[in-house]
This record gives structure tokens, C-alpha cells and sequence, in this order.
């Protein structure tokens, strides 16, 4: 579950859900709370694109996790990872938080986050598995990051990360998310590993 040299080496599930075996499964998914805001961000791109956001999902089991499963999203997150040249909204726009796909080749994580969902969805992944989600870094600044549902667990695909990892295992403190039911709801996170969650727009 490494980029090396440029090479991209997926880990067999086999060996995944070996790893995963052996921490308690109660951390492999997020623990979500109450509706809350939307960001302001998506909001707009919710005005441009209103399909985007209309979409609905029967409540269901998560997508299974399986090796071709796998080997997808594992790719996915790197073809955009290294496609993707990270640019500010300001130096793209002119304006902070302008949630948009990747213009000319360029974006900041939410456009990372947006383009990865497209693709995940062209290759069979329904939207209510695909979530984006907002997250604050060590760092102390507010970030975003794709979360897969799957009957594994919530694996995270980051534009700062080539590895995909189960969310528990990363170092963000998680936020909210949008709704596994309905792709313009947004829902809080309890994330439990975090003593205080400070609130983002």
C-alpha cells in the first residue's frame, strides 16, 4: 500500500484485511451525530451542478470491499494525486473556497476530492459510499478528504497521502461529512480520538 519510484504497488486485500484483523472494527468506521452545515463551498458548487447534490441513496449495507474494489480506488487516488498540480482558489479564482473539478489541471484539495469522486462513480460506485469530508490537520488548518464507505471500513483517499488508509489510522481530526442517504446533507462526525472539535465553515 505504497507509491515507490512512481510505481504504483497495491497491497493484496488478503493482507488488508489481515491488517485490519487485528485492531477492534469498532474504529474502522466513523462514528456520525446530528445534520449539520453545509459548507459554504459546497453550497455554491451545489448551485452550479445541482445533480451533483440531488442524489439519493436507500440506507444499505456499505459497498463490499474487494480486490478489483481495491486496485480502483487505490488507483484512482494516485492517477489524481500526480495529474492534479495543487493550486490555491485564490490563485485560480481570485476568491477563497470555490469548490470546483480540476481547472487546466490544477486545484486545492476540494477539487482533488471532487475529481476522485467523479471517477469513482464512473466506475461503478454509488454516490451514498462516496463522501466528501472535512477534516481539520495537525497542523490546526481545515482540510478535505474523500471517505469510502465499504464493508471493510471508511478508507480515506487524500491528495496529501498516497496511501489509502482506514480514517482511524490518519492524523486529521474529522469534522462532518455528507450523508450516506443523500449527497446535499451534511453530517457531523464524533470522532473519539480528539478531545475538542473545532467547528469549520
Amino acid at each position: 500500500m505504497a507509491f515507490n519510484r512512481g510505481t504504483l504497488f497495491v497491497t493484496s486485500l488478503t493482507l488488508l484485511l489481515a491488517w485490519l484483523g487485528t485492531a477492534h472494527a469498532g474504529n474502522h468506521f466513523m462514528s456520525s451525530g446530528s445534520r449539520t452545515t453545509q459548507p459554504i463551498g459546497h453550497y455554491e458548487f451545489c448551485q452550479k451542478i445541482p445533480a451533483e447534490c440531488r442524489q439519493k441513496t436507500p440506507k444499505k449495507a456499505p459497498i463490499e470491499l474487494t480486490q478489483k474494489l481495491w486496485a480502483t480506488i487505490s488507483t484512482i487516488n494516485h492517477d489524481v494525486n500526480t495529474s492534479v498540480i495543487p493550486a490555491t482558489d485564490m490563485e485560480i479564482w481570485g476568491r477563497e473556497e470555490v469548490w470546483s473539478y480540476p481547472i487546466k489541471g490544477m486545484g486545492d484539495c476540494e477539487d482533488y476530492v471532487l475529481e476522485k469522486r467523479r471517477r469513482l462513480m464512473k466506475a461503478g460506485i454509488p454516490a451514498g459510499n462516496l463522501l466528501i469530508t472535512v477534516v481539520r490537520q495537525p497542523n490546526g488548518e481545515g482540510h478535505a478528504v474523500l471517505t469510502v464507505h465499504t464493508s471493510a471500513g471508511d478508507f480515506i483517499l487524500d491528495n496529501l497521502e498516497d496511501e489509502v488508509l482506514i480514517w482511524s489510522k490518519t492524523r486529521h481530526t474529522y469534522l462532518k461529512r455528507q450523508s450516506t442517504q443523500h449527497s446535499g446533507v451534511w453530517i457531523s462526525i464524533d470522532d473519539g480520538r480528539a478531545d475538542a472539535v473545532a467547528s469549520v465553515r
